[in-house]
């Protein structure tokens, strides 16, 4: 299935010399959203994994219905104040500034395989960021699975060493 067709390119979005490439017409299309996350998990299967990680908000859209699929659990690495309970945090830069992403403590057990899932690798700090923290709770991050990979951002140099799939490049 040619995936890109479910992608909507808005340019000068959300600033001027962007093209912000838009999922929702694929996760508005049950054939294609079913298709591309059988594709990760398929992946994720292959992987062993044992738990998925998905950062706020679109890695909760990827990352749920594949732990689902597997059988396995969800952790949501969520922006700084949205979680109720004691956490794990890191800083890290974004295409337009700064953030900090947190996961609770006792989202991962030591030694857990974890792929971790989102929309989009583009600079790959958000990603980095949640590596950071699978790795400070004893995981072990076997793979990161996107639905994009912006290739001109050089996202993939940025998590170095880490296995790396996305189902389409732009």
């Amino acid at each position: 299935m040619d995936l890109k067709q479910f992608i909507a390119s808005i340019p000068n979005y959300p600033k001027e010399g962007v093209v912000f490439r838009d999922i929702s017409p694929l996760m508005a299309n049950g054939e294609a959203y079913q298709y591309a996350t059988q594709k990760i998990v398929d992946y994720a299967i292959e992987k062993e994994v044992d738990m998925i990680v998905g950062p706020e908000a679109r890695g909760f859209i990827i990352g749920c219905p594949v732990a689902y699929k597997l059988g396995v659990g969800f952790a949501p690495a969520r922006k700084k104040g949205k979680l109720p309970r004691e956490t794990v945090e890191v800083s890290y830069g974004l295409e337009y500034g700064e953030a900090i992403l947190q996961l609770h403590k006792d989202a991962i057990k030591p030694g857990q395989r974890i792929l971790i899932c989102d929309d989009l690798l583009a600079t790959g700090g958000t990603i980095k960021a949640t590596i950071e923290m699978v790795e400070k709770l004893g995981g072990i991050v076997v793979g990161a699975a996107f639905l994009i990979e912006l290739k001109d951002l050089n996202g993939r140099d940025k998590i170095k060493g880490y296995d790396t799939f996305a189902l389409m490049e732009y």
